[in-house]
């Protein structure tokens, strides 16, 4: 009979160390986690919806209040419902609607300057894309948590035929279980007053069982901003103040006859008088002097 010697004991293969070599190596190829923003370290950011972060801007385009022209209802509104909000008060969502060229996102960002010129640091301007706008639950999500007082701002916004995105902004705005932080406030710009092509909301009205229905569920995306501002096309008078009002300001040597001539001639040939048609004018003039605008 044979006997077996003792049984040898088998040693297991380092899997801990193997395991701890391939944590290792993951922790290398995984990007640093991303710390919460500091909403106190710019007045102004983008928001990257991809990497759900905001991106300081040290230095906004942006344009003097005092020099807008043409629009001061729609300025003297804006200013006072944005100071509200400033101060903790309640103000409504703004929707800055209208002809082209006419300085909504200009005052945006001019009211924007100008509350925090009074009081530095009162509000952060955050701009969101509109092809982002499904983003904005995260968004939101982040800004509440910050505390600090906030407008998220979306220039020419619209919605096109098919597209459903519009039902996350109406959910943010006021329709959402949560709501609107308190701390946050948004504004849009758009050249639609209802932020819809009509075709599309006539295409909804022929096809819907209940017709007045489908219309409202669009049209009800506008009712979510509470001050709605309009927009038109400017005299040829608040034209000529714009212009005069620009080359004031940058200090242009050009005698006032030559200055009212051109600005004549040069709409003419666009066929259109707007403040964008304005300053493009300026920027003509000031290059033929050799002139640097601030």
């Amino acid at each position: 009979m044979i006997r077996s010697g003792p049984m040898t004991e088998m040693k297991s293969p380092p899997e801990h160390a193997l395991l701890e070599r391939i944590a290792s190596a993951l922790e290398r190829l995984a990007p640093p986690p991303q710390n919460d923003p500091d909403l106190n370290s710019a007045d102004a950011f983008l928001w990257q919806s991809g990497s759900e972060t905001l991106s300081p801007v040290p230095t906004v385009a942006r344009v003097d209040i005092t020099l807008l022209k043409g629009v001061d209802s729609q300025r003297d509104q804006l200013l006072e419902n944005t100071d509200r909000f400033a101060r903790g008060l309640p103000a409504n969502n703004a929707l800055l609607w209208g002809a082209r060229g006419m300085g909504k996102s200009s005052l945006v960002k001019a009211v924007h300057g100008s509350i925090n010129q009074a009081k530095s640091g009162a509000l952060a301007l955050v701009e969101i894309h509109r092809e982002d706008v499904e983003s904005l639950p995260a968004l939101m999500s982040l800004l509440k948590s910050s505390g600090r007082q906030t407008i998220v701002f979306c220039d020419d916004l619209s919605f096109d035929k098919d597209e459903t995105s519009y039902k996350s902004l109406k959910a943010v705005l006021e329709g959402g279980i949560e709501g609107r932080p308190d701390n946050v406030i948004f504004y849009a710009t758009s050249n639609r007053r209802h932020l819809m092509p009509r075709d599309m909301m006539e295409n909804e009205r022929s096809t819907a069982i209940n017709p007045s229905e489908a219309v409202e569920e669009r049209v009800s995306l506008s009712d979510r901003f509470g001050l709605w501002l309009g927009f038109h096309k400017c005299s040829q008078d608040e034209y000529l103040s714009m212009i005069q009002a620009y080359a004031s300001h940058h200090g242009l040597r050009i005698s006032e006859e030559e200055l009212r001539a051109g600005a004549i001639e040069w709409t003419a040939t666009r066929g259109a008088r707007s403040g964008r048609v304005a300053w493009q004018y300026i920027q003509d003039v000031a290059g033929r002097l050799g002139h640097k605008l601030s």
